[in-house]
């Protein structure tokens, strides 16, 4: 056992914990009596993630590489969930959680690590004839069954994630440019239904009113006007706990959640999200460490669609912080609120470190 330990990438771990670390700080710095429940649920969701990371990596990830079968019932169940959970009570808008008395469960989250599996299942044993474009439209329909279940629900920005995990693993594998052209074309086409015939019109107001939240500062622009305003007011060295009046006051709305980032900018400022972004630069270093000295193609593409999906969530939510991006109610991953998310990514490095201690 201690040599098991000895092998996994705690550098890796270090950073994952130091992110998630930030993120309770953060969520204490509000200051509030809501807050405090959640930073006590947040922490106790970091201990049940860091134990099922620990045990995972003992669980040889071979199993998923070399059984179709298993991975394929995973997977179907998985969308059956997605089906079932358009049925639960809306929260927020959306239907995207199980309620399971105080505890909310969110399939999406765990979804996205079983998606990162399967494609790279598929593509690994398939390196040989990747100029088929076939593979592009199998790979793609793995994609679209959870994404349509989710757009149902309907969540925007999980079914962007989704997006990101399967080119970030389509790029890896090395497919032909023009294929990708072909599926851009058909995606763009699949978005413009979504926009008509799926989204409802509170979504589109999220996206449209990015692009100037002024001209309705107090209705679809409020949240980014006051995330901006958050982000702004924190300067270089930030305004502290007990300075934070954006999130302390509750002028920025899901503090503690979507918009973490802004309420850390507030709390920390400028030096504070240096330090953040440093921090996922190392982590997203570490995993390509792992993935470089990978001994075959599945666990390669699996680290891959790992990055691609913090990535990707990351990049979507820091931008509808500081206003470049459209609202779609995604996490920032790690550091904010969310058990679904919490857990579901330390599985994922349970998975990584796996791989790590079997190179």
């Amino acid at each position: 056992m201690l040599n098991h330990f000895r092998k996994l990438d705690w550098s890796l771990i270090i950073a994952a914990l130091l992110l998630s670390g930030a993120g309770l700080l953060t969520i204490r710095g509000i200051g509030t009596a809501e807050a405090m429940i959640f930073f006590k649920k947040q922490f106790l969701f970091l201990g049940i993630g860091f134990l099922l990371m620990v045990i995972l990596s003992f669980f040889d990830y071979r199993i998923f590489k070399n059984h179709s079968l298993g991975l394929i019932v995973i997977y179907l169940v998985s969308v059956v969930s997605l089906v079932f959970v358009l049925f639960s009570e809306e929260v927020r808008g959306s239907s995207s959680w199980f309620h399971l008395g105080p505890i909310n469960f969110e399939p999406i989250e765990f979804i996205k690590i079983v998606v990162i599996l399967i494609l790279a299942k598929y593509f690994s044993s398939r390196h040989i004839e990747l100029y088929r474009f076939r593979h592009l439209i199998v790979s793609g329909a793995y994609i679209g069954l959870p994404a349509l279940a989710i757009l149902f629900q309907p969540d925007l920005g999980s079914v962007l994630v989704l997006g990101g995990i399967w080119l970030g693993i389509v790029v890896v594998s090395g497919l032909k440019a023009r294929h990708l052209a072909a599926l851009f074309l058909i995606a763009a086409v699949l978005l413009a239904v979504g926009w008509t015939s799926v989204l409802r019109e509170y979504q589109k107001q999220r996206i449209l009113s990015f692009l100037d939240p002024q001209n309705d500062p107090y209705g679809w622009g409020y949240h980014i006007s006051q995330s901006l305003i958050a982000v702004g007011s924190g300067r270089i060295l930030g305004q502290g706990e007990e300075g934070s009046s954006q999130a302390g006051l509750k002028f920025l709305p899901e503090q503690h959640n979507d918009f973490i980032f802004a309420t850390l900018s507030e709390q920390r400022g400028l030096a504070g999200v240096f330090v953040l972004l440093a921090l996922y630069a190392f982590f997203f270093w570490r995993i390509v460490k792992i993935a470089l000295v990978s001994s075959n193609n599945f666990s390669r593409l699996f680290a891959a669609g790992f990055m691609a999906m913090i990535f990707s969530q990351a990049v979507i939510n820091i931008g509808m912080n500081v206003g470049v991006l459209p609202i779609t109610g995604l996490t920032l991953p790690l550091v904010s609120y969310g058990g679904s998310s919490l857990i579901s990514i330390f599985l994922g490095l349970g998975i990584l470190e796996s791989i790590k201690s079997r190179n």
